[in-house]
């Protein structure tokens, strides 16, 4: 007989919750008929949070991917007219990469997505196991950096 591994268990249960999540996201997603990939749409995201536009470079390091991942997600957002590549006004050879109207509209969009998305996965929780829930995340998350030394 074996002896039960609580942590295997709790570690099979996030990965298995990780991959419920994906697939409700990009369900919803779909529904909506956006046109984007769920990566597509962490770039987007990710966009949205820079005061300026970014660099490829500091998009790939933001997004923990290499360089060519995030020129390959531009090509297809750029085709689509939801970002667009522009001159660095100090640096010629730079390229930043900017939100467009129709990005901005996507993004909208994309936050109900994950809103609706959100609200089925979260359904089964009281408002109070939602807090306990929010608050495990949070450390989780945060992994070392909520540990003091």
């Amino acid at each position: 007989m074996t002896t039960p591994d609580p942590e295997g268990l709790l570690a099979e249960q996030l990965l298995r919750l990780t991959r419920r999540v994906h697939r409700i996201q990009k369900r919803h997603l779909e529904q909506r008929e956006l046109g984007i990939t769920p990566a597509q749409s962490r770039l987007l995201r990710t966009l949205a949070h820079y005061p300026s536009p970014p660099r490829m470079a500091d998009l790939a390091e933001r997004l923990e991917v290499v360089p060519r991942a995030v020129t390959t997600l531009v090509d297809g957002l750029e085709a689509s007219g939801k970002v667009r590549r522009a001159a660095d006004p100090a640096n010629r050879r730079v390229t930043r990469i900017e939100l467009t109207d129709e990005g901005r509209a996507t993004l909208r969009e994309l936050r109900g997505a994950r809103r609706s998305a959100a609200e089925e996965i979260l359904a089964p929780l009281t408002g109070k196991e939602r807090e306990v829930l929010g608050v495990l995340l949070d450390t989780l998350v945060d992994g070392d950096a909520a540990k003091p030394c």
